[in-house]
């Protein structure tokens, strides 16, 4: 098949930037890929949607008594606000935020280990007034690695809000050491909307081009990373395929688009499936993209999707001797909001080695990505793409197995949210 890795790591390479949501870095990144898609002789559509956005003013916390000392930290997005001056109240740590932990907890600032839905519910109902929690390793080198930047998501804030900051986990410990008894906790920050936007553009099927198959991957990237790995190759990977298919024109139609803002929430694939409600119908299964090309890695496919569809997946890497794994899952991308309207969905992923590519941080950089590991991936999801897309029966039935549509709901919060 005429998939090039070299083409591949030529278009990541121009991607070699930060792409953060909203912001001028995500727009270059857009213009990338809509250039690369005029090059194939299309021309790109545009879906704009609004995307929450946030700028922190000032965040700090310093312990009052018994001793001074003041940490560096990170506001949390969404958080909210305290009070001009800050807020003064004893400190307490409260672990897990267990029931037991959170007794006595009522109008203190708690450091906590971590932030889930679920904890930050048990937060709020314990009136906490503020709260902490660690990021990173306790070794981590400040001069080589970056303070988490953290935001509360929707899930969180239907509860309310309570001024939360984000410390190295080598100064929660020091400041735990400290035996602190009141802080001062200061968070300022401006909430507002900024723009985003999906890229789209499709090759008509030849035989039935009311039958589509959707394409996605996201092309922004997370705070002071360029995403190489997560996911610039993704992306990249989507330009090929969309190549490959203009120049073998499928009997069903291909529709790819690029994502924006997926890690802000999955926005661009939500807004979607939101506005174009009455074109899902059609739409016989999703292909999602997302993390790929490290040299040391494993590839795999998470199926959400009946059973079968994970049998016919490993026939076929058994049968043109592609080691690969597989998963009957659901995947946390663009791939949910189509899963969750009850279109199948397979996601394609190239997991790095433990240590070998990074996520999520300034080090998900292009050196451990190669233009052979690319094209292994790109060929594997054109070989699959070929053989579905052409099919003389549409092979995958259009259903999601309940245990999985459970995990949907669970993913999405459906029940907390009472949202479809």
């Amino acid at each position: 098949m005429d998939i090039r890795g070299k083409r591949i790591y030529e278009t990541l390479k121009k991607m070699n930037f930060i792409r953060l949501s909203t912001t001028d870095g995500e727009k270059k990144g857009a213009d990338i890929i809509s250039e690369e898609i005029k090059q194939t002789g299309l021309e790109p559509v545009y879906e704009y949607f609004k995307v929450p956005c946030y700028e922190i003013v000032k965040a700090s916390l310093e312990v009052l008594e018994p001793k001074r000392m003041s940490f560096n930290v990170k506001g949390y997005g969404y958080s909210g606000n305290s009070a001009k001056d800050g807020i003064i109240a004893d400190f307490k740590y409260v672990e897990t935020a267990d029931e037991i932990d959170l007794i006595d907890a009522k109008g203190k600032i708690v450091l906590v280990s971590s932030l889930g839905y679920e904890t930050y519910e048990r937060l709020v109902k314990a009136g906490v007034a503020g709260f902490i929690t660690p990021s990173g390793d306790y070794f981590d080198d400040p001069k080589k690695t970056d303070l988490d930047e953290r935001m509360l998501r929707k899930g969180h804030i239907q509860n309310g809000q309570i001024p939360g900051v984000c410390i190295r986990m080598k100064d929660a410990v020091n400041l735990m050491k400290s035996e602190p008894k009141k802080i001062q906790l200061v968070l300022e920050q401006k909430e507002d909307e900024g723009d985003s936007k999906n890229i789209i553009t499709e090759v008509k099927g030849t035989k039935y081009p009311d039958e589509v198959i959707v394409y996605t991957a996201h092309y922004d990237s997370v705070v002071f990373s360029k995403g190489m790995y997560d996911n610039a190759a993704g992306s990249a990977i989507l330009l090929e395929l969309l190549r490959y298919f203009v120049k073998n024109p499928p009997l069903r139609t291909v529709r790819f688009i690029w994502c924006g803002s997926e890690e802000r929430g999955l926005f661009g694939s939500k807004n979607y499936v939101k506005e174009n409600a009455d074109k899902l119908d059609n739409i016989k299964l999703c292909i999602n993209v997302d993390l790929a090309g490290p040299v040391i890695g494993r590839d795999t496919a998470i199926v959400l999707a009946e059973e079968k569809l994970c049998h016919m997946i490993e026939y076929m890497y058994k049968e043109i001797g592609h080691p690969m794994s597989l998963r009957h899952d659901i995947y946390s991308s663009d791939s949910i909001p189509f899963a969750d309207k009850g279109i199948p969905a397979v996601n394609f992923v190239r997991y790095g080695a433990p240590g070998a590519v990074s996520c999520h941080t300034r080090n998900d950089v292009i050196d451990p990505i190669s233009a052979k590991s690319l094209e292994y991936t790109a060929s594997f999801v054109a070989q699959f793409s070929d053989r579905i897309v052409n099919a003389y029966m549409f092979p995958v039935a259009r259903e999601i197995p309940e245990e999985l549509v459970k995990k949907i709901d669970k993913y999405l919060l459906k029940k907390q949210l009472k949202t479809d």
